[in-house]
This record gives structure tokens, C-alpha cells and sequence, in this order.
């Protein structure tokens, strides 16, 4: 997405079509970028906002123009990608796995069985992610769709005390969402385009991601409806990581196959639809000695690969 420099992105009164009345709807929809109209299907607009369909649509061709964005040369992307930034997971080794870390502009998935460490690397990603440039951070505060119960602020004050922070100041830059089931789960994932701008996000956490749509939509008769639910949510972050230049992680559980005989019988849940929404997956498994072992099992940019970290 290549932007014209002579407009601000916050300014929705600059797009054609749009003067104060509908800007201020735009805003309480949480729709408060130029890069967000566009990233938005028309049709989820008009729902939000109230404006009618085909005004929506003549706004965000306009939106579109403003940011001259259509087919753009693979050197105009080369340059867009140089604004990502990339957060230290605080593992030397896994950082270099991901390629440098956390990178911006993409989901990234973590897989495993339940105690395999990924509810750990979130919670020190809440703490790197608020260092810093220059220390591996992305300078900026967290969001944390907690769908389990497993954040706990104890651990925050451990790993902040580690790398000698204030504990307390780096839990005051941790906005925590419970989500009771997956209806508030997409609520606050809705939430999120017009809080992120807010409140100075630079990362955004859902542990897990599939763990309310696995428990509520029971039996294959409702699979379809689970898919589709779980489908929407996921691109809605994918459009978030574009719009702010941010880095989503999410998690995901790992289901048994009993007719495996040799190999690991474990495979991501969420099936096609989580395999294909998440920009980069990594499957985490339990090592020897207290050691996790991470394994890149998809990704555009990353070559498959694996290592063992603590």
C-alpha cells in the first residue's frame, strides 16, 4: 500500500465524500484511517456505519485514490516491506528462527499440545514488545485477548524484573480482555480498529484463538457455520496488521489423530482456514532437559526449519 504523502491517514474530512457527519460515524466504528476503509469490505462498512451501500462504496474507491492504491510494482512493495519492524520473543534462538522475531505486517501462529510454552512466549512478548527500537521492542503498548484465563500478571513482573523494568509501569501498558465465549471474542476483535490508533498498540495477543469456537460449535453439522465465524475473525486481524503496521499472534491447540502409529499424531485445530489466514506457523513441542523445540511449518518468507530454546 503505497501512500500519498500529502495526506494524513488519520484525516477522514481529506477523502472525497466524506465531511464531518459521516467521518464522525466512521470514528465510532472504530474506522479512523484512509488504510482502514480500504483494508474493510464495503458491505461491513455499511453495516457498522449506517451509510448506505453505494455511498460506501464511492468512499472507498475514493480512500483508494487518496492512498494511490492499485497495482503497484514489486519494487514499491520491496520498499512498503521495509517499514516492518520485527519484536524479540526474548529467545536469541527463536528470534532467529522467525528471521530477526515477532514481524509486523503478519499473523503469526504458535501451535502446541497444552504446556508446550506458548502462553509463555506471549506473555514475554507483552513485555519486549514495550522496549525500545533499538532493544528488540516495538515501542509501544499490548493488547491481550485473553480467551483461557492463562494471563497472569505475576509472571509479567517476573520477566519485566529480569530485564531490570519497572514491573508495574510495563503492567500498566497491558490492556487485558477476557473473552467468555466466541461472540465476545469477535466483539473485541471488532474493537480493536478503533482502539489500536487510541492507545498507542504496537501488538496484539489472542491466546487462543480457537479455544471458545472449538467448545461452542460441537458435531460436523456445525462445522461450516464454525468455519466461516473463525474465517472472519481471522482476516479481520490480518487486515489490522496491515492497517497499523503491527504484529498479531495468536495461538492455537493441536488435535489427536489415534490411527497415527509413528510419527507425532498432533495437527493444528482450525483446520485450512487457520492454515491459511496465519502469515507464519510455528509448531512447538516439548525437547529434553526443560528445552522447547520450535518448527517452521509455514510461512512465505521463512524457510522450514527448526530449534531448540528455553
Amino acid at each position: 500500500m503505497m501512500v500519498n504523502k500529502e495526506m494524513k491517514n488519520d484525516d477522514l474530512e481529506n477523502i472525497e465524500g466524506v465531511g464531518p457527519a459521516i467521518a464522525s460515524r466512521f470514528r465510532s466504528a472504530g474506522i479512523t484511517t484512509a488504510e482502514v476503509i480500504v483494508v474493510t469490505p464495503p458491505r461491513e462498512i455499511a453495516e457498522k456505519t449506517g451509510i448506505g451501500f453505494n455511498t460506501v462504496l464511492n468512499i472507498v474507491e475514493a480512500a483508494r485514490k487518496s492512498l494511490s492504491l492499485d497495482f503497484m510494482t514489486g519494487e514499491e512493495l520491496w520498499k512498503k516491506r521495509q517499514s516492518m519492524l520485527k519484536c524479540s520473543t526474548g529467545s536469541r534462538n527463536l528470534d532467529k528462527l522467525l528471521g530477526g522475531g515477532i514481524a509486523t505486517q503478519a499473523v503469526t501462529e504458535f501451535v502446541g499440545e497444552f504446556g508446550v510454552g506458548k502462553t509463555q512466549i506471549c506473555l514475554t512478548l507483552c513485555v519486549t514488545a514495550q522496549l525500545p527500537l533499538e532493544r528488540g521492542g516495538l515501542n509501544g503498548n499490548v493488547v491481550y485477548v485473553d480467551a483461557e484465563g492463562t494471563f497472569v500478571p505475576d509472571r509479567i513482573v517476573e520477566i519485566a524484573s529480569a530485564l531490570g523494568l519497572d514491573p508495574h509501569k510495563i503492567l500498566g501498558n497491558i490492556f487485558l480482555a477476557r473473552a467468555y465465549n466466541s461472540s465476545h471474542q469477535c466483539l473485541l476483535i471488532d474493537h480493536l480498529f478503533k482502539f489500536c490508533p487510541e492507545s498507542n498498540i504496537k501488538l496484539v495477543i489472542v491466546d487462543s484463538m480457537i479455544g471458545h469456537f472449538r467448545s461452542e460449535y460441537m458435531g460436523r453439522e456445525t462445522l461450516s457455520e464454525r468455519q466461516q465465524a473463525l474465517n472472519n475473525q481471522l482476516h479481520k486481524l490480518l487486515r489490522l496488521t496491515e492497517a497499523f503496521n503491527l504484529p498479531v499472534v495468536i495461538t492455537n491447540q493441536v488435535q489427536a489423530n489415534p490411527a497415527t502409529f509413528f510419527g507425532d499424531p498432533n495437527k493444528p485445530t482450525g483446520g485450512n482456514i487457520m492454515a491459511h489466514a496465519s502469515t507464519h506457523r510455528v509448531y512447538l513441542r516439548k525437547g529434553s532437559k526443560g528445552t522447547r523445540i520450535a518448527t517452521i511449518i509455514d510461512s512465505p518468507s521463512l524457510p522450514e526449519n527448526k530449534t531448540r530454546f528455553k
